[in-house]
């Protein structure tokens, strides 16, 4: 895609992300997720190394959403009673100072299951109210980990992204209403954009377990996108710490949802959108209408965008949950593994070795991918693993 002036690089700065890493660190429920090494995955793919950022540990919420809705309500509430974000502490947020300094807010978001159950996690901890409106098709196990949160949950009767345009309508009519949403549009930029830098606690993590495994920089990174905001974390983040020799950056999609992919082939850096029902097994990458912001990032970092039909994201589930003798297991769900599926595909199968050429995945290559959640829909779960 044509190159801009790159003006949102500089959000996803390692400067920036440790506020959000150090916001992060001051809940109780904080632990460094696990970077597994799988060792003899490499050796049977043929590459270096592989290693693959476990957020089914994160916060106990079985998935690395919580990150993005949390810091945004911090930087929001920040906002308003004129402090630093960094004064943001779980204790300040959670005190009775916050009540006399803030009061109470109703936060508003769309989701497919985990950024919701992230908002609704985050506003029951600090006290606020939430509000979570899910597409048609969504899950009921989903629904209920979201309404334990104390959400107000329903489930509606159009996709993901008319869903997003009904939130904000309700946040917009509601007074002290707030729409907390992962996806930018002009006039709806600097929420999304904590979000993203919530989401590069994951990746500033990473970069340093990487480091104890005596890898200075991976050669590859590949994370998947819905509207896109993670992988403009992800990528953002690790083309800042590595301006000279980034990684080659590669891009997921689900093929029933894959704006980036078709604004990608056209290269005239416009977006596409994709609309009607999204139907894919990768609930979380049910997105049409991508991020601004991070669509910015992308055209600018991304090395490679593809378009995963749902058979790619269960093999890597298989793959992960019934590793290779000597490797851990991974519970990665839906949206969670098409990484593992692709990269799979790409080294094993003949059809796909120009991509593995043009990728340059080979004997030195260092993966790295994000499974970033578990078994969110664990009847699924059980059903493609054990089909």
């Amino acid at each position: 895609m044509p190159k801009t002036d790159d003006k949102y690089l500089n959000l996803m700065s390692r400067n920036s992300i440790e506020q959000a890493l150090n916001f992060h660190q001051s809940f109780p429920q904080y632990t460094k997720t696990p970077l597994v090494k799988l060792g003899e995955m490499a050796d049977y793919l043929g590459i270096k190394g592989f290693f693959v950022k476990d957020e089914s540990y994160r916060f106990g919420l079985n998935a690395f959403k919580v990150l993005g809705g949390s810091f945004a309500m911090a930087n929001y509430i920040a906002e308003k009673v004129g402090k630093d974000v960094s004064d943001m502490t779980y204790d300040y947020l959670t005190s009775d100072q916050l009540k006399a300094d803030f009061g109470q807010a109703t936060f508003f978001t769309a989701t497919d299951g985990n950024h919701g159950r992230g908002v609704a996690w985050a506003a029951n901890k600090l006290g606020q109210k939430s509000v979570v409106l899910m597409p048609k098709g969504s899950t009921q196990i989903r629904f209920e980990n979201i309404q334990k949160e104390g959400a107000k949950v329903s489930i509606e009767e159009v996709n993901y992204d008319e869903c997003v345009r009904m939130a904000n309508k309700m946040a917009e009519e509601t007074e002290n209403g707030v729409m907390v949403q992962d996806t930018a549009w002009d006039g709806y930029e600097k929420i999304p954009t904590w979000i993203m830098e919530g989401y590069g606690t994951m990746a500033l993590e990473a970069s340093d377990q990487l480091k104890a495994e005596q890898v200075t920089c991976p050669s590859h990174v590949f994370v998947q996108a819905g509207v896109g905001s993670l992988a403009g974390a992800v990528i953002g983040y690790f083309a800042n710490i590595y301006p000279d020799n980034p990684p080659i950056m590669v891009v997921i999609e689900a093929q029933a949802a894959d704006c980036l992919y078709k604004s990608a082939i056209e290269k005239d850096g416009k977006i596409r959108f994709v609309d009607g029902d999204l139907q894919t097994v990768m609930a979380g990458l049910a997105c049409g209408e991508p991020n601004t912001i991070s669509f910015d990032i992308l055209a600018n970092h991304a090395s490679c965008f593809v378009s995963a039909p749902d058979w790619v994201a269960e093999k890597g589930m298989r793959m992960l949950g019934a590793p290779l003798k000597g490797d851990s297991q991974i519970i990665a769900g839906e949206s969670g593994a098409p990484a593992m599926g692709l990269l799979a595909t790409i080294m094993e199968d003949p059809m796909y070795s120009d991509l593995k050429k043009a990728l340059k995945l080979d004997q030195n290559a260092e993966v790295l991918m994000f499974s970033t959640e578990g078994d969110t829909d664990p009847d699924n779960y059980k059903k493609t693993l054990w089909r």
